[in-house]
């Protein structure tokens, strides 16, 4: 009996010196790195934890830094927890008025529902062309005929300012931060086809490709450039008034491209496309294109002059859906799209308390999280969705307690089914080549990155034929002066000595 007991207890301490043996080579990865260039001089946090919840490997895990778009990882895996992944986004056809003899007296309304997907080329999207046959084929069959009045685009779900208020100014014009409406249209994009002048100084040639928006003023104060001085275009521009100003140089000697830039209207310019669909395809509509302002009242995009309040007792003809919110989670975080995010973050607040400001989507987040993990929402601060803003702020131990945390939720499959991994689609797919494909394919992470910040927070999953849970780890980096491939290579240095971790268990 004791020489099973001293077996027992040799083998015991053997596994513990094996587990601490492949935690001193993460953390003396780490410690390593963290003496050189870029990362002596940054402000960095990260943390890694084992099947078990040990820490494997640490550095600053309390400092709250940004995480630019990790943070796609909290609204996606909220949304997933509080939404369910079968949720759909919806999309109504209804009408004011009366139908008489096939008559509508009265307005066509397109009622948004905050689908983020509307008329996008995204691969799982109904087609444009397609979903208007839908519209046109149900408001037929509900006798309608002739359209004696206009078509109104409705986004009057979501109240408040399209754009979070902490976003960059510099931003704003830019298609990654174009602001989430209830009724968008080409993700509230727009497309400008832009190219180089005759010469330093000359005005840069510009021409809108798609949408039109035949309301907008746009004046083209945009310059060419010296040769290599790069590309510096911005639109300016607001849902305040349809105006909008092409700024920046655009340099000698660089190819023709296309600009994705904001659209402010994006329920004007989906009404405006039905409105000429149906034009364009027989009916006869009396009335212009027009959407509904802050303040209620009917605005025609024609002239861009205000009239009477929009009707409220409005009857739907049919209403439409979107793709399943895990399809849409996917797409988020593979492309890691903020129009995505911030559609999804608006969406929370509108079902917990239809209010759809962002203070009370912020307090709507927070509510599911404390049901995923509860005291978590007083250890971080939450501005918006998709990580745009520099206000949000998390340490790396945070974030590995909700990754953690999501894997007691029945959203967890789904969530990590939406996760894009090294070598697939999306940003990260030529991170560690060095890797075979089977084990990157067991990296489920996110990035984020913008001006001096670099980020990945995941889990990285044992092998098949393993027992145990994921190793979970966040890596969220501040404050770099470089380009950010050079702080990406001791990232990945530190992600390749996790994953080695992670092959050594039994």
């Amino acid at each position: 009996m004791q020489a099973s007991r001293t077996i027992i207890s040799i083998a015991i301490a053997a596994l513990s010196f094996s587990a601490g043996l492949k935690g001193q080579d993460a953390q003396g990865t780490i410690e390593r790195l963290s003496r050189s260039e870029p990362l002596r001089t940054a402000a960095w946090s990260m943390k890694a934890v084992d099947s078990e919840g040990r820490v494997l490997a640490e550095h600053n895990p309390d400092m709250k830094l940004t995480p630019a778009s990790n943070m796609k990882l909290i609204t996606t895996g909220c949304a997933l927890h509080s939404l369910g992944k079968d949720f759909r986004f919806e999309t109504s056809i209804g009408y004011s008025g009366r139908i008489v003899d096939g008559v509508l007296e009265g307005d066509l309304y397109i009622i948004g529902g905050g689908d983020p997907t509307l008329a996008t080329a995204d691969s799982v999207v109904l087609k444009t062309d397609a979903l208007f046959w839908k519209w046109k084929s149900a408001v037929k069959a509900a006798g309608i005929r002739v359209i004696h009045g206009r078509v109104i685009g409705d986004g009057r779900l979501f109240e408040g300012h399209l754009e979070n208020t902490s976003w960059e100014y510099d931003d704003i014009g830019t298609y990654y931060a174009s602001g989430s409406s209830a009724l968008s249209f080409y993700a509230n994009a727009q497309d400008y086809q832009v190219s180089a002048g005759a010469g330093p100084g000359a005005p840069v040639n510009v021409r809108t490709v798609y949408p039109e928006t035949p309301w907008m003023r746009f004046t083209n104060y945009g310059e060419t450039g010296p040769e290599g001085t790069g590309n510096s275009l911005y639109l300016y521009t607001t849902d305040l008034s349809p105006y909008a100003e092409l700024r920046g140089t655009f340099a000698v000697g660089r190819k023709p491209k296309t600009e994705h830039f904001a659209n402010k209207f994006g329920a004007l310019t989906c009404a405006y496309y039905f409105w000429r669909n149906l034009k364009n395809t027989g009916w006869e509509v009396s009335g212009g294109y027009a959407d509904i302002d802050r303040s209620g009242r009917i605005r025609e995009g024609a002239d861009f002059s205000l009239h009477e309040k929009a009707a409220t007792d409005l009857k739907t003809i049919v209403t439409t859906y979107s793709p399943t919110l895990d399809k849409i989670a996917r797409e988020t975080l593979c492309r890691s799209d903020n129009f995505y995010a911030e559609a999804l973050l608006r969406t929370m607040g509108e079902k917990s308390s239809s209010i759809s400001v962002y203070d009370s989507c912020r307090v709507a987040e927070a509510e599911v999280l404390e049901d995923i993990c509860p005291g978590i929402s007083k250890t971080f601060d939450i501005a918006d969705g998709s990580g745009l803003s520099r206000h949000n702020f998390i340490s790396a131990d945070t974030m590995v307690r909700f990754l953690r945390s999501m894997e007691l939720s029945p959203a967890f499959p789904a969530f990590v089914w939406a996760l894009p991994h090294p070598g697939g689609n999306g940003t990260l797919a030529a991170l560690l080549p060095e890797l075979p494909e089977q084990i990157r394919a067991r990296v489920r992470m996110k990035s984020g990155s913008m001006d001096g910040v670099l980020c990945y927070s995941g889990y990285i999953f044992p092998k098949p034929d393993a027992t145990g849970k994921p190793i979970v780890f966040s890596l969220i980096t501040n404050n770099c002066s470089v380009p950010y491939q050079e702080v990406r290579k001791p990232l990945m240095e530190i992600i390749s000595a996790l994953v080695k971790t992670q092959e050594t268990e039994p």
